[in-house]
């Protein structure tokens, strides 16, 4: 056990999957509660001369089964793998952490929602106001924002993160100004300094300053750029040359709805369980793509009267000509989740 609590110590927020032959195994209460969530036996083992430890587990090959119950329970997963093959040593086989799976930062078909967003955003406040980003890594958006709270609250109700950071030892703040309503996790102070965004976000789009993305006057939105992208390495996914730009939210395109307004109109859920919302009628997308961008534009209405024209001859163009909507519905459909599948290659 010595091997599984040196990589729990590093992980004591996450459930821990520790890989042991063929199997995931759990230990003491991430066992205790992995059972419960998950439905399987709880049973106990040996932990030194005269203690017992609770401990479940499930086969290494039922993870894609298993982790996405875990995720959504709103749990941060730790899959912790062997890193050599157990036959070529005699010693205890070398594991370490390969992925940090969290409610907003996942690669996983099965965790992912097809017609759904999986932002993950950062919060920083500053007098009277505060900046806000929104990093979806399965697609490789990302947005930044500043202003009142007010408007910040507007644009966490229509992006609706899976997981907001914020400034550790900052819950209170944080809850007074958007509620409890959010999946949140700390993040070091340090994290959330200009300095220590700017030089992250300039490394990784390779540039000398953020000009040429609309967003270096934006301060408050640049720090919390800059955390949710260290998070992203925090989390060990590396790999994201998929994010290649990042864009301001316009204020002044859209119609912001606050969260009452968009549930008293049913927008996108009903009221009640079996309620047919406003998207369940006009959503006939028919591809994971543009059930995201229909989603999007229910939400987040433009006013802008080009945009809006644009999109009606748009339309009033397929319904005189079915041949080529018909057509083009047909090679759309073909496409599957672009977007997504650019990232999992990247």
């Amino acid at each position: 056990m010595k091997q599984y609590n040196s990589i729990k110590s590093k992980y004591p927020d996450a459930l821990l999957l520790f890989r042991v032959g063929d199997f995931y195994e759990m230990f003491g209460d991430d066992a205790v509660k992995a059972s419960k969530i998950l439905g399987i036996v709880l049973t106990k083992r040996k932990n030194g001369a005269a203690a017992f430890i609770d401990l479940a587990g499930f086969p290494h090959h039922s993870l894609d089964v298993y982790l996405p119950k875990l995720v959504r329970a709103g749990n941060r997963v730790a899959i912790c793998d062997q890193l050599e093959d157990p036959k070529l040593t005699k010693k205890i086989v070398k594991r370490g952490v390969t992925e940090l799976v969290t409610p907003g930062v996942s690669f996983d078909d099965n965790v992912l929602d097809t017609n759904t967003n999986n932002f993950l955003a950062a919060v920083v406040f500053g007098k009277n106001a505060a900046g806000v980003s929104f990093l979806d890594i399965s697609t490789g958006e990302f947005l930044v924002a500043e202003g009142s709270l007010d408007y910040v609250d507007k644009l966490l109700q229509t992006f609706k993160p899976n997981e907001l950071l914020f400034k550790k030892h900052g819950e209170r703040q944080l809850e007074e100004a958007f509620g409890s309503k959010f999946y949140t996790h700390p993040v070091e102070d340090w994290v959330f300094t200009e300095d220590f965004a700017r030089e992250k976000l300039t490394q990784h789009f390779e540039t000398s300053t953020l000009k040429g993305f609309g967003v270096e006057e934006l301060t408050l939105g640049v720090i919390a750029g800059g955390a949710a992208l260290h998070y992203l390495t925090e989390t060990k996914h590396d790999q994201h040359a998929h994010i290649q730009t990042i864009s301001r939210v316009q204020p002044d395109r859209y119609i912001w709805l606050d969260r009452f307004t968009i549930q008293n109109l049913e927008l996108v859920n009903g009221t009640q369980a079996d309620s047919i919302s406003l998207l369940d009628i006009i959503d006939h997308t028919v591809s994971p793509m543009g059930g995201r961008l229909m989603k999007r534009w229910t939400l987040l209405p433009s006013k802008e009267k080009m945009v809006i024209e644009s999109r009606h001859e748009a339309v009033q163009a397929l319904i005189q000509s079915t041949d080529a909507a018909e057509t083009l519905s047909g090679n759309i459909r073909q496409i599957g989740d672009l977007e997504r599948l650019i990232g999992k290659v990247a």
